[in-house]
């Protein structure tokens, strides 16, 4: 099983691949929430993790009306992603964080229209899934 979902990891479902993301948001009728992160070095991106994303409330949400896509830029050895991932990763932000702030969090259609950006926000999780609800409504 875990071979065949190598786009998306454990405790919340991330995809690593945008276009698998893009295919399930469109099957679903899903907005895509895409997540510029470096996982083991930017503080602010750590914090959303552990506030938000890791919360029972964002994740029960979140897998009903997103598809959550993990853009991770990780700057320790031990914790280097595979170089065609750092290469997909690369081209997405090029694409969508041409200005390289972490965390950025991009909220688009299923066909990658964005529809509004963010980032780390004192917020709770239901705080912050109305933020991202905002930008669905537009």
């Amino acid at each position: 099983m875990v071979l065949l979902f190598p786009f998306m990891s454990s405790a919340q479902d991330w995809f690593t691949d945008f276009d698998a993301a893009k295919e399930k948001a469109t099957a679903e009728n899903k907005m895509i929430v895409m997540v510029f992160q470096g996982s083991d070095w930017c503080a602010p991106c750590i914090k959303l993790s552990r506030e938000v994303w890791e919360t029972g409330t964002f994740q029960e949400y979140a897998s009903e009306h997103f598809v959550m896509v993990q853009v991770d830029f990780p700057r320790r050895k031990q914790n280097a992603l595979p170089q065609e991932q750092q290469e997909k990763n690369a081209l997405l932000a090029e694409r969508y964080n041409r200005n390289g702030i972490f965390p950025l969090v991009v909220v688009m259609t299923a066909k990658g229209d964005v529809a509004g950006e963010t980032g780390y926000l004192n917020y709770s999780p239901e705080e912050y899934i109305a933020h991202l609800q905002s930008f669905t409504a537009q």
